[in-house]
Order: structure tokens, then sequence, then C-alpha cells
């Protein structure tokens, strides 16, 4: 991250390279993106194709997550890193040559202001918004609420940490502690490493998403119907609705 790009760029190196990695460092990431992928084909049928966002779409887990569902959806997947967009456009090529996924390399906040106003039934993202400064994610708010239809959903399942600081810093340090276990055990101190680094980044003061403010945020920007639910340790699914 830097004044330029106030997002983690960490996925860019081999953290990006090996991200399914996380799934055993933290598995309740690999359960948001399914939460997540539940709440999209949840969304009430229509006749018309939904037309879904994704921010931050990095491997595709949470994209198949979406695609293996019943609902008839064109997925627009946004990822700036390259590392891992392209191991999406890999593994979902049977749904690219569909017509049902298409791909963006703008970050997430550039090009959510290139898409139409009342363009999107859904914005679907996990393990995405929390990688952003507080300033940034703000103003990624607004535009998700502008670009989403009216009665649109905005969904996310994230690192959501606890308003109670001292709880949440317990959930973090065993966090580490299953870091530890798991890195060292495959001798991937490189990894350990990284991903260390990208964990203090998460909790910094300009970065870490904590839910009160995380919901005020969303209030602001207009959403209604506000929902937590699935709390899985620093992890949550949140809902919103475009009135």
């Amino acid at each position: 991250m830097s004044n330029t790009t106030p997002y983690d760029a960490m996925f860019s190196t081999v953290i990006g390279q090996e991200y399914d990695i996380l799934k055993l460092i933290c598995p309740a990431s690999t359960e948001m993106s399914r939460l997540v992928g539940s709440a999209v084909n949840a969304y009430p049928t229509t006749e018309n194709t939904l037309q879904i966002v994704e921010l931050g779409g990095g491997t595709g887990i949470t994209t198949l997550a979406m695609l293996s569902g019943t609902k008839n959806m064109h997925i627009l997947s946004i990822d700036n890193e390259p590392t891992m967009q392209n191991q999406a456009k890999q593994h979902l090529k049977q749904w690219v040559d569909a017509g049902q996924l298409s791909f963006c390399g703008d970050d997430a906040l550039t090009a959510l202001k290139n898409l139409p106003d009342n363009s999107a039934d859904i914005i679907a993202t996990a393990y995405t918004i929390h990688n952003f400064l507080n300033s940034y994610r703000e103003q990624a708010l607004k535009e998700i609420f502008r670009v989403l239809k009216p009665n649109g959903q905005f969904i996310n399942g994230d690192r959501y940490a606890l308003n109670d600081i001292r709880h949440h810093t317990r959930l973090i340090q065993e966090e580490l502690g299953q870091y530890f276990k798991v890195l060292t055990e495959m001798q991937r101190n490189d990894l350990l490493e990284k991903w260390i680094v990208h964990l203090f980044n998460d909790e910094s003061e300009d970065h870490v998403m904590r839910e009160h403010v995380a919901l005020t945020q969303m209030q602001a920007a207009g959403f209604v119907r506000i929902q937590v639910s699935n709390r899985i340790g620093g992890n949550a699914l949140v809902t919103g609705i475009k009135a």
C-alpha cells in the first residue's frame, strides 16, 4: 500500500500466487465465500438475467460459489491483481465461454465509477473491502450504492473487527497462532512472513474494518435493512439494501 494505492497490494507477491493456502490458515475465509454464494442465490428470482458485480474476484473462489447456484446471472469480476485474476480466468473458463462471466482489471473504485447508475442487481464481495483504507472504503460504498438498482443488494463476507477491542485482540492472537502452526509445519517461512505483514496491515488504525464504523459508513451511503449474520470470530456476512 502507498499514498497512490489506498489498498493492500501484497497479493501480487507469493501470497497471490499461492492464495489457496488461506483456507488452511483461515478456514473462515472459505466459509465466507460459500455464504456469499448462498446469499446471491437466495436473491429474489426475476425474469431477467441478474447483473452481478463482484469486487476483488481474486482466484475465483467466491465467483464459483455464485456460479454454482441455480440463478440466471452474469458476473463482472473486478480485480486489479493479474497474478490472481489470471488464475480465475483459467479456473472459470467454461463460464466465460458461456457468456456468464467477464473480467475487469481496474481497482474497485475506478471500476465502480465507470459503471452506470442503477445497473447492478447485486454487488458481492468476499475478503476484499477490509483491504481498503477507511477513506477509500467510504468512497467505494457510496459508488456501490449508486451502481445498484433500487432494491439491489450489497453482500459482503469479510473481516469485520469486533467492537470489543480486547476480545478482538484475543481473536487475532488465535489467528496468528494458526498461521504459525500451519506454515511452519509446511516449512513456508516465506509465506508466514508475508501473511504476518498483511495481518498487521489489516489491523492498522486507518485500515481495520471495525463493525460499528463499517455499518455507520453503510448507513451514511444510504443502505437500509443492514444485517450482520454468520459471525465466525472476526469474520461476518454483512448485507444491505438500496431502498
